[in-house]
């Protein structure tokens, strides 16, 4: 049955080389499904690699109707990949504890988003609809030797579908709750036989908002929150001018035109008369409600096989991204606290791989460049405050500026086996980074947009009429190094030991109100042992890691008093260090020959140990570790599935379940004032595969139970000793949540021609 062995729950892979030199095409082919992965930057079986990897197929993200890149931390123990807070597109990534809150331009993030090994630096644009993709692999733990800086936590691998030489043509169409409707074309024609491939893809996802924004005078204006409007395209041309060399040519471009999220006001307004809304989905807005987001992307990848052992690999790309956005802090009709803004991205990579192996080992090593540059512009929008406190028409804080970024690296790594049963692994990086910054700042008693026809009100012609409060250059240089040691105890069992080192970036303060320096690199240090194997002939699966990791010179925004209220004061600084320790799990059971069972863990203990700050007033420092607690990351998380097939003379159907829960978590470092409190997600789908296995249907129905859960907010208010709250910048109860998904159900049809 081909359905029933499809690995529907992917096993967890903790770290773990290889060691006797077994294949992919040896191991065996009863039971469980050989899984392929990549995180090594070469072909291997899940089982071989030393990396915390779950790997998830084409096949289980259809059959359980996963749409989005975000749906993927169901299924990856101790991860948390959820939308950002104030667009549907901006993604918000932490793993094991490590991660960036701040989407603003010039941080650096702590989990790397690759699109076929093309590393995406922002997290606008990254919460990817799942377009004619083969796999997604979570890669667990500091990446640093192999995929470099900025995956300290992890990486996450988005890897498209391989060309098959074949013509094919795919159309898939959606319906679903909330008057969703998708259509989604793929296909791949081989121009010249066995040479000349060229493939395509296309998706238009439309879905109508959870909520609306409520108050009735946005004449002319969607008042959908929470909606979805997405156009994405890929085009690809591939060519074998002989056997043993492949040129490909991808192009990419996706265009989010859903309307700016509205967040939910958690307490009322002192400055309007809108109460709290009903609906956690629904909010009030004083900007308008479109928002944009334009991703696109260009790839060149050469591949040689020199001989047998060694190949020689180039890729090359271009990205860039650009998102005027409307972001309102406050929630109300009222232009208490606006954020309108603009991101402006581009980035080029080149990177040369030389890969070799033998008998008892294989050699990964090459040379990669970054050039980068991050850019944006908001206004923080005061007027009311202005004209209560000063009696101006309005009051805005202007924040412009760019973050331009180089970095050089080469690396190595080599898996060697000693014996049959001994093997080690060892890997280093060096990395230099440059960063060149420009930021202005300041403050001036009008109401200011960053771009036309937003609102009527005064446009500065120039961007330069702000005050270059910030203009410096700094570079830093890295070693970091991976080893590990491996003991095959037969052909099923292996133990493992592994440490790795990654790094963050420095960077900038692109909030800087006056010529701070830059800080420096964080640094993460990360101990795994544990244990990989199969059992009952290859029908159980069972792999488990420990981990221990050391997070230092954590980067943190300190919020610095000011003389008024419309002071907007942030000192960038290190001034963090936390651990963390923890045990990752994943079990996959054929029970039966159409029934799979599955199971994942995650546990995990963090803290920060240090936490030192500087009195602005004194000078004195003082540590306020007790203030903090590591965000986004909940204490435990686990996944429950199951996967049945049911034979039939109309064909076959398959059912998947599955129940994800999540243990409580805050959502911001320093005294968060948002707590979610532990939920569970239960998910359903039905799906159906034609005996000529031209046509199948898939019935989804998601968030069973309609749990509402928060992934992201806003506070700036300040509790008071009687339970009440404190008006903040802007001078009201600003405490805003965003939540997940309601329940949703689907149904989706498709035909392969």
């Amino acid at each position: 049955m081909k359905y029933a062995i499809k690995l529907s729950t992917v096993a967890l892979a903790v770290a773990s080389a290889i060691t006797s030199p077994i294949t992919i095409a040896e191991e065996k082919e009863a039971g469980l499904e050989v899984i392929e992965v990549t995180a090594r930057k070469t072909v291997e079986s899940l089982q071989q690699v030393p990396v915390a990897v779950t790997s998830i197929s084409a096949d289980e993200l259809n059959e359980k109707g996963i749409e989005v890149l975000t749906e993927i931390q169901q299924f990856s123990p101790n991860t948390t990949l959820q939308r950002s807070r104030g667009t549907n597109s901006t993604i918000t990534a932490f793993i094991r504890g490590v991660g960036q809150q701040d989407p603003l331009w010039g941080y650096e993030p702590g989990v790397g988003i690759y699109i076929d090994d093309v590393y995406m630096a922002r997290p606008q644009g990254a919460v990817l609809d799942l377009l004619d993709i083969e796999r997604v692999e979570v890669l667990r733990g500091p990446q640093g030797t192999l995929y470099g800086k900025n995956t300290i936590g992890g990486a996450i691998k988005y890897v498209t579908k391989e060309m098959s030489g074949d013509a094919e043509l795919n159309l898939q169409g959606t319906i679903g709750s909330y008057n969703q409707r998708d259509v989604k074309l793929t296909g791949q024609y081989p121009v010249i036989a066995d040479k000349l491939y060229v493939g395509f893809g296309y998706a238009n996802l439309q879905r109508d908002g959870y909520g609306e924004f409520l108050q009735s005078d946005l004449s002319g204006q969607d008042k959908e929150n929470y909606n979805k409007d997405v156009v994405s395209a890929r085009l690809s041309v591939e060519y074998h001018p002989t056997d043993a060399l492949s040129l490909k040519l991808k192009w990419d471009k996706t265009e989010d035109k859903s309307n700016s999220k509205g967040g939910y006001r958690l307490l009322p307004s002192i400055l309007t008369d809108a109460p709290v809304p009903d609906s956690v989905y629904d909010s009030y807005t004083s900007l308008p409600t479109w928002n944009k987001v334009e991703v696109e992307g260009v790839s060149f990848t050469a591949n040689w096989d020199v001989n047998d052992t060694t190949s020689l690999k180039y890729v090359f790309s271009d990205r860039e991204s650009y998102s005027p956005t409307n972001i309102d802090f406050d929630n109300t009709a009222l232009r208490i606290f606006d954020v309108p803004a603009i991101y402006d991205d581009e980035q080029t990579t080149h990177e040369i791989q030389l890969n070799n192996s033998g008998d008892n080992y294989t050699f990964v090593s090459g040379l990669y460049f970054y050039d980068g540059d991050s850019c944006g512009q908001f206004e923080a929008i005061l007027e009311v405050l202005g004209q209560g406190a000063f009696g101006a028409p309005g009051l805005t804080r202007e924040v412009s500026g760019c973050n331009n970024s180089t970095s050089k690296a080469a690396y190595a790594q080599l898996s060697y086996d000693f014996t049959e049963k001994w093997s080690l692994t060892a890997g280093a990086r060096y990395t230099k980074d440059e960063k060149t910054a420009k930021v202005n700042n300041g403050l001036i008693f009008d109401t200011v947009y960053p771009e036309s026809g937003w609102i009527d009100g005064y446009i500065r012609p120039d961007g330069d009429l702000v005050p270059t409060v910030l203009d410096d250059k700094e570079d830093w240089s890295k070693f970091t190094p991976r080893i590990g040691v491996e003991y095959q105890a037969n052909d099923d069992v292996m133990f493992f030991a592994s440490f790795s080192q990654g790094f963050k970036s420095g960077t900038f303060n692109p909030r800087a109100s006056t010529a701070e320096p830059a800080v420096k690199p964080e640094d993460v240090n990360s101990y795994e042992i544990g244990v990989k194997s199969q059992w009952l002939e290859d029908k159980l699966r069972a792999n488990v890691t420990l981990f221990s990791l050391d997070h230092k010179n954590r980067q943190y925004i300190s919020v610095l008093p000011g003389d008024t209220a419309a002071d907007l004061n942030q000192r960038l600084g290190n001034i963090g260090t936390s651990d963390a320790n923890g045990i990752e799990a994943e079990f996959t059971y054929l029970a039966t020959e159409n029934l799979m069972l599955s199971a994942s863990f995650g546990y995990i203990d963090t803290d920060f140990k240090e936490v030192i700050d500087t009195d602005p007033a004194t000078g004195e420092s003082f540590d306020k570790s007790d203030r903090f607690t590591i965000s986004n990351t909940p204490e435990y998380t686990f996944n429950l599935g199951a996967n049945y097939t049911i034979e039939s003379s109309v064909g076959d159907f398959i059912v998947n379940a599955n129940y994800y829960y999540r243990d409580d978590y805050v959502l911001f470092e320093e005294d968060s004032l948002l707590t979610q409190d532990g939920y569970g997600i239960a998910n359903l789908s039905l799906n159906w595969y034609s005996i000529e296995g031209d046509w199948s249907a898939g019935l989804h129905i998601k968030n069973l139970a309609d749990e509402e859960y928060m992934v992201g907010g806003y506070q700036f208010v300040a509790p008071l000793d009687d339970g009440g709250y404190a008006p903040g910048l802007g001078g009201d109860n600003t405490l805003i949540a965003y939540y997940g998904d309601p329940r949703t159900v689907s149904l989706t049809i498709g035909y392969q021609f």
